[in-house]
């Protein structure tokens, strides 16, 4: 680690945590309009963020990015229209903070309150997706939190224009100085400095690859929300209707190659497979997907037509596990709902998990109820698809992550998440024997 990005890490830390004293205090009303006007700093500087993000894309092009990346990193006003949409959404939200979660009266006549108050400075280290800027700012300063954003050097551009819009807008509005700081190195040192700030720094939340994420968990000082890789998994049961399991399974792959809530993996019963997926493998391979299959579905695609070697490729071991973020999917056969419930839990990064089946026979509200206490996943799902594991969709507003792990956050997590309580304790005089 250079002196300079050190340098850089701890005077942002230092620059917060100052930040996030002051932020405590602030209404509602004040962070509020402060989001408004955030926003539309966003709009009115739009050319700006577009010109930066363009430089982003062009190199990251030149460096033979994979498309599904490409789409995550690129701007377009439509995307700034969103990103400003989602902040103003966050101003119609409850404040978390200031909640009280519980209040009573102690046997000694004490007055107990339990309340919410926001945890102090959020660092927030990410890749390629630039509107995460956007996101994480203002779910942070809605939560009353200052934070600390470090962009992956895809998207370093993009992220230093945003932040500084950002930045700019909140200090405007009257929040203090510090309250949304960028890092702008883009080197991966700037990661471990981050780490090693516990006591300036309250949670580090990593949104990105697995390799990022398993770095900052193993290594981190300070206390990390883990969102997690998406191996997420549709099962199709033998009472499943074809429509039905048609428009969930290419929903659920090809609406986003490149998010983590995409399926990447197609279990099915084994007895219903012939039946099932021959029309869902032409609709994939329609629309470019690569399929890695198990014997049996290599030998189904091979009856209906598709190209085996090309267009349907004998999966490996490795392919169970992985999260593709492309057009390519895994499909396999079980022999019902508790193969499939085991497959899912050994594979699967507890993200989001789907059933497809017969809800209105005893057989497949059977399977369903089996796969939704079986299944071990933040989301799980029947008969829909896994793309709604978001936050706007769950009524959240913006998100900062889906967060894998059982503790403190589980699922899309936002506003509440960023927040913890303390005990306010009011008395007359009393002393403990």
């Amino acid at each position: 680690m250079t002196a300079e990005v050190e340098y850089e890490v701890v005077n942002a830390a230092h620059a917060a945590h100052e930040a996030s004293q002051k932020m405590a205090g602030m209404s509602s009303e004040h962070r509020d309009a402060a989001l408004n006007m955030m926003a539309d700093a966003l709009r009115q500087n739009a050319p700006e963020i577009l010109a930066a993000n363009k430089q982003d894309v062009e190199q990251a092009r030149a460096k033979q990015t994979p498309e599904s990346l490409i789409d995550r990193l690129l701007l377009t006003e439509a995307r700034i229209e969103d990103m400003a949409s989602a902040l103003q959404d966050l101003v119609s939200l409850p404040d978390p903070v200031g909640i009280v979660l519980d209040q009573r009266t102690l046997y000694n006549d004490l007055e107990l309150t339990r309340m919410s108050v926001p945890l102090g400075v959020v660092a927030v280290v990410y890749e390629a997706r630039p509107n995460v800027t956007a996101d994480a700012a203002g779910i942070c300063l809605k939560s009353g939190n200052a934070c600390i954003l470090r962009g992956g050097s895809l998207a370093a551009h993009s992220n230093a224009a945003i932040v500084e819009v950002l930045a700019d807008a909140a200090r405007e509005a009257g929040l203090p100085e510090g309250c949304i700081v960028g890092i702008t190195s883009t080197e991966r040192s700037a990661t471990d400095a981050l780490m090693k700030l516990r006591g300036l720094i309250d949670v580090l939340i990593p949104r990105g690859g697995a390799g990022l994420i398993q770095h900052c968990v193993e290594h981190s000082l300070v206390p990390v929300i883990e969102t997690g890789t998406g191996n997420c998994h549709i099962y199709l049961h033998k009472t499943a209707n074809q429509k039905r399991a048609n428009e969930i399974v290419v929903n659920a792959k090809c609406r986003r190659y490149g998010v983590c809530n995409a399926c990447e993996s197609l279990l099915v019963d084994a007895d219903a497979a012939a039946e099932l997926l021959p029309e869902i493998m032409r609709e994939l391979v329609a629309q470019g997907v690569l399929i890695h299959a198990d014997e049996q579905v290599c030998d189904l695609a091979a009856e209906v037509g598709l190209d085996v070697g090309v267009e349907v490729v004998a999966a490996t071991d490795d392919d169970w596990g992985r999260e593709y973020l492309a057009p390519e999917i895994s499909i396999k056969c079980v022999s019902g709902v508790d193969e499939a419930i085991a497959h899912i839990n050994r594979y699967g990064t507890h993200h989001s998990e789907a059933i497809v089946a017969d809800d209105h026979g005893e057989e497949g509200n059977c399977a369903i109820e089996a796969f939704l206490r079986g299944v071990d996943a933040a989301a799980v799902y029947a008969n829909a698809s896994t793309a709604f594991t978001d936050g706007g969709q769950f009524g959240l507003g913006a998100e900062i992550g889906i967060s894998t792990q059982k503790l403190h956050a589980r699922g899309p997590f936002a506003l509440e998440a960023l927040t913890t309580y303390k005990y306010l304790v009011r008395g007359t005089g009393q002393v403990r024997a």
